[in-house]
């Protein structure tokens, strides 16, 4: 077994213990203004002290792969670029997980006394019951679910979302979640912007 200090070697960021961390997934194929749009609202409606990218191998639910990680790790890198409380990584490749779920609990025991949450957009709420082990995730980590364009029905009605309706807390207690004991979760509806990876890659290049 990979012993924490190989992994801390490797791509494990460092985070000083309580800090309160946001963990936000995805294949970031490619990172866009919208991806940093969501990540500094939760930044300010969680109050939390960074926020780290979770730039994944590769999605289990789509047929096609991904752009190389290499890739898609150095555009999100440039990307956020000059703002010390982002931070980007290839954590799920580091720790060989394939799934949200198996990341998070892997997490959980490297950072045991830091107070993590979960932060996705909307649409990904939408389809989280299709989601390898989602039961998981509500029960190990509290959530934030930021509104995305055309998304925020199909998320508060979802399979999920009225599973959980019990834990779902009101938007003025964001500044606190990172203090809760999951299950918990809110909703928030930052201003949004209406762009998105697919509409990125169908686009195609950028011109040089």
């Amino acid at each position: 077994m990979t012993s924490r200090s190989a992994l801390f070697r490797h791509d494990v960021p460092h985070a000083p213990p309580h800090a309160r961390i946001g963990l936000f997934g995805g294949s970031f194929d490619p990172a866009h203004d919208g991806h940093l749009h969501v990540s500094r609202a939760a930044l300010t409606r969680l109050r939390l002290d960074a926020l780290w990218w979770l730039v994944s191998p590769g999605n289990p639910l789509k047929a096609h792969g991904p752009a190389p990680l290499d890739a898609r790790m150095a555009r999100a890198r440039a990307l956020t670029r000059g703002d010390p409380r982002l931070r980007v990584t290839a954590i799920e490749a580091t720790l060989g997980t394939r799934y949200t779920a198996h990341t998070l609990r892997h997490l959980r025991g490297l950072y045991p006394t830091q107070r993590l949450v979960w932060v996705m957009g909307a649409d990904n709420l939408a389809q989280m019951h299709r989601w390898e082990d989602w039961r998981t995730i509500l029960a190990l980590l509290p959530m934030a679910v930021i509104a995305r364009p055309g998304a925020q029905r199909a998320a508060l009605s979802s399979k999920v979302a009225r599973m959980a309706r019990a834990h779902r807390l009101p938007a003025r207690a964001a500044p606190l979640l990172a203090d809760r004991r999951a299950p918990a979760w809110v909703f928030l509806t930052p201003p949004m912007r209406d762009i998105s990876s697919s509409a990125l890659r169908r686009a195609g290049p950028e011109p040089t």
